[in-house]
């Protein structure tokens, strides 16, 4: 049955009484019959109940439009992305709670404020445009803000719009996009910082390959030249000499690249020790006054630190390095004039520093020589030696101490490099004397010395020879791991072994756990070439007495043989 309107009801209404007054006129002037009495009582009844059916339906419709209102407003409401009514002039009507949240105002704030009034200055251009557009052609239209809310806070929203065809108000909605722009902002950050990184390690390889290949240079074309040229013995001993020079240069690199590739992979380790600050100073300002007399420049020292407070807490090594590396640095970029360093005492802190009056650094590259791999690709740096991994290096122990490093140039004063360390006094310390290491003409023969050389290089196994030569002892050799162990167990009067730990098979560390097995007293000396991160653990663990790294000093070596045969 069809619903039928309030107006239509109305009219039904009226034309019922007017029909019932008509009847009601007719019965006074005639008697009406018995049948058109039944006859109008059934009219009657039936527009009754039909009357009564149509207002059930108005009912129930009523019911199902207030219903849908209620599920529109739920939905209007609780909607996740933000809506609005504004007028054609940005006054806001109406919204829902996610607009009020995400524009973290009072409800009764917001409404009747302008929109634009939360649009920051640079987009407000933008959304004037967008509301034109929406009243202009009447379709959807789209745009990005920028929203200013609470505490000055930047919200990055998508506002999407129309026009209402009920009241010709503009509907908006609107999304927080703030995650995707800072996370798109920083996925274009660590682009153009992996971009960099390839560009600084391309060039840092390529000054690699020139700083590898100098030394090697040297090595070989000397190492040619005193084995076909008939040299006198200045001669060769000149040659000799280059040749140790470009075999330490190339150590030194290579020492950098496993100093780095530790700091990266955080496996750099701290060893703190009472360190006599003083000695330290004394002893680097000793060990370059040589070279810098060579380049005719000044070295001094000067150091404020009293006797009584010379002796710190911190790692010795790692100090030592910094302050080596500092002074190297500036011995390199100074052509003429002096070089300072000293130490002086700054509250809880001690402050270090290396002066020199070379050329200053430009205020933009200040932050940016403590990069690794910055070595190649830094113009003020590309004619001159070295990897470019010393500041970093640098860098990385004094944080890794507690302290902090930075440069400080300018105004033709030359550069001055200054690092700090925590000032932990070590009191009642006395001073001693460095440990020398055993000259060769103290170490005595010892003829009923027994030593294994256990290596897969025969050049390394004759050059051991060869340094323990002087001992007079008899040398036994293996050149793999099961070859030791049969050795060793053949002859068990062997008393040292230097083991190499990276053989094919069976490796020194385990050649090592299966001679342990039968001897307990065998000197076990591990040599490696890796000196990387556990390697003294890895072979104290698996039963050596101690371990020296490759490549192998001879002095270094005989020291650590007689420590353990004294």
């Amino acid at each position: 049955m069809k619903i039928q309107t309030t107006d239509e009801t109305n009219k039904l209404r009226k034309n019922a009484e007017a029909f019932l007054n008509t009847e009601k006129k007719k019965d006074l002037k005639e008697d009406l019959s018995e049948t058109n009495k039944l006859k109008l009582i059934h009219e009657l009844e039936v527009h009754k109940i039909e009357l009564e059916m149509q207002n059930e339906e108005l009912k129930l419709a009523k019911e199902k439009a207030e219903l849908a209102e209620k599920k529109y407003t739920e939905l209007y409401a609780w909607a996740p992305s933000g809506l609005l009514s504004l007028t054609a002039t940005g006054e806001i009507t109406d919204l829902n709670f996610s607009a009020v949240r995400l524009l973290e105002k009072e409800y009764d704030e917001l409404i009747k404020s302008s929109f634009g009034f939360y649009v920051s200055s640079d987009t407000r251009a933008d959304f004037n445009t967008f509301l034109q557009k929406i009243y202009n052609t009447k379709i959807k239209q789209t745009c990005e803000l920028k929203l200013t809310v609470a505490h000055n806070t930047i919200k990055y929203v998508l506002v999407n719009g129309i026009t209402s065809k009920i009241d010709k108000k503009c509907l908006i909605s609107i999304t927080d996009i703030s995650k995707h722009i800072y996370l798109e902002r920083e996925l274009i950050k660590s682009r153009k910082k992996a971009e960099e990184n390839d560009r600084l390690k391309s060039a840092f390889l390529a000054n690699m390959s020139h700083e590898i290949r100098t030394p090697m240079n040297g090595i070989l074309g000397f190492t040619d030249l005193l084995k076909n040229m008939k040299l006198n013995v200045e001669s060769q001993q000149e040659y000799l000499d280059i040749i140790e020079k470009s075999g330490n240069r190339m150590l030194n690199i290579l020492n950098d690249i496993i100093s780095i590739s530790k700091i990266e992979s955080h496996q750099m380790e701290i060893s703190i020790s009472d360190t006599n600050v003083n000695e330290q100073l004394e002893y680097i300002y000793h060990f370059f006054k040589l070279e810098a007399k060579q380049k005719k420049l000044h070295i001094s020292i000067k150091n404020t630190l009293p006797k009584n407070e010379e002796f710190i807490r911190t790692d010795r090594e790692k100090v030592y390095g910094v302050l080596t590396n500092l002074v190297k640095n500036a011995i390199k970029f100074t052509q003429e004039g002096n070089i300072e360093l000293g130490c002086e005492r700054k509250d809880e802190f001690l402050e270090f520093y290396v002066k020199n009056s070379g050329a200053d650094i430009r205020d933009d590259l200040k932050e940016s020589i403590f990069e690794r791999f910055k070595q190649g690709s830094d113009p003020q740096k590309q004619n001159v030696q070295g990897a470019g991994l010393g500041l970093s290096i640098s860098k990385a122990y004094v944080e890794l101490l507690g302290g902090k490093i930075w440069v400080e140039s300018g105004q033709g004063h030359g550069t001055t490099f200054r690092f700090t360390l925590p000032y932990l006094i070590v009191k009642d310390k006395k001073v001693k004397e460095g440990q020398q290491a055993v000259a060769e003409e103290e170490v005595k023969p010892k003829p009923d010395l027994k030593i294994l050389i256990v290596d897969d290089d025969e050049t390394t196994r004759m050059l051991l020879s060869l340094m323990l030569r002087p001992l007079g002892s008899e040398i036994y050799e293996a050149s793999t791991g099961q070859e030791a162990i049969d050795v060793c167990r053949q002859n068990p009067g062997i008393k040292l072994a230097l083991m190499d730990v990276n053989m094919p098979g069976i490796t020194g560390y385990q050649a090592t756990r299966q001679i342990r097995e039968f001897n307990k007293e065998i000197i076990i000396i591990a040599q490696t070439a890796f000196a990387l991160h556990d390697d003294r653990e890895k072979a104290i663990v698996a039963g050596c007495d101690n371990y020296i790294s490759k490549p192998l000093k001879r002095a270094a070596l005989i020291a650590l043989i007689s420590k353990y045969l004294n």
